[in-house]
């Protein structure tokens, strides 16, 4: 329970800071993760994201409403969805970053001195749960 409640809080520290841009931690995340691979496919930025694929989508539609970004049909999977940021995607997570940055200080200096092994342990239970 408390893992849960910690993670909640993480969140609504981000969301707080990047309410000031108009997104959320897990918008911020999407845009983020596709600009660094444009085309990126549905599914592999769910992945990336350990995200459901359906909330992926489902998250996704109010980013390209605002035009943030756009799924195409994937060159190499007619089937599947090719995700890329528009300008104004690009502009908007740039102008996120400080928010984002100003949040994770926030939650570093909460860390203290035990933010690098915090960071190990959680990437070592994320890497056992996933198995």
């Amino acid at each position: 329970m408390r893992f849960r409640k910690t993670a909640r809080r993480v969140s609504q520290i981000y969301d707080q800071h990047l309410a000031e841009v108009g997104l959320t931690i897990t918008q911020y995340g999407i845009l983020a993760g596709v600009s660094r691979r444009d085309g990126i496919s549905i599914g592999a930025l769910a992945e990336g994201l350990v995200m459901d694929p359906t909330t992926l989508t489902r998250n996704l539609k109010p980013l390209e409403v605002r035009r943030l970004l756009v799924s195409k049909p994937d060159k190499d999977d007619r089937r599947g969805r090719a995700l890329s940021l528009t300008p104004a995607g690009a502009t908007m997570l740039k102008a996120a970053v400080p928010h984002w940055e100003k949040a994770q200080t926030i939650i570093a200096e909460a860390l203290r001195a035990d933010a690098p092994g915090v960071a190990l342990s959680l990437d070592r239970m994320l890497e056992q749960l996933s198995k």
